[in-house]
């Protein structure tokens, strides 16, 4: 391996050679209204981590649910923020955990991580 952090992409299956429009809607953003929307009963887990590594900030982000989860990952040496899907809660829940796990590794230093704050 020649860079510590492809061990990160190798984890949630990263694909850098993806296009843009994979991840944007009609209107060019990120997600669709449904998952606003979905799940408003308590079962989602939201949760996003704030890591820091000398001047750069990344965030790694989990929303999963019954039916199944994501990830997102902004890394700001990447030029697109990267997304992964899994088929179940606990596989989303696992692989958040691990991705975590591995950035301290490579020297992240996570500053916050809990549910996102609004305002």
């Amino acid at each position: 391996m020649k860079d510590q952090n492809d061990f990160f992409d190798e984890m949630i299956d990263v694909d850098d050679e993806a296009e843009p429009e994979e991840f944007l809607d009609e209107d060019g953003e990120f997600g669709d209204e449904e998952d606003d929307e979905e799940d408003d009963d308590g079962s989602t887990v939201v949760r996003t981590a704030v890591l820091q590594k000398q001047d750069m900030l990344a965030l790694l982000s989990v929303k999963a649910s019954p039916d199944g989860g994501q990830i997102v990952r902004f890394d700001p040496r990447q030029r697109l923020p990267s997304m992964q899907r899994y088929e179940s809660e606990q596989e989303a829940l696992k692989w958040y955990t691990r991705s975590l796990a591995t950035s301290r590794k490579n020297g992240w230093a996570v500053v916050y991580d809990g549910t996102p704050l609004i305002g």
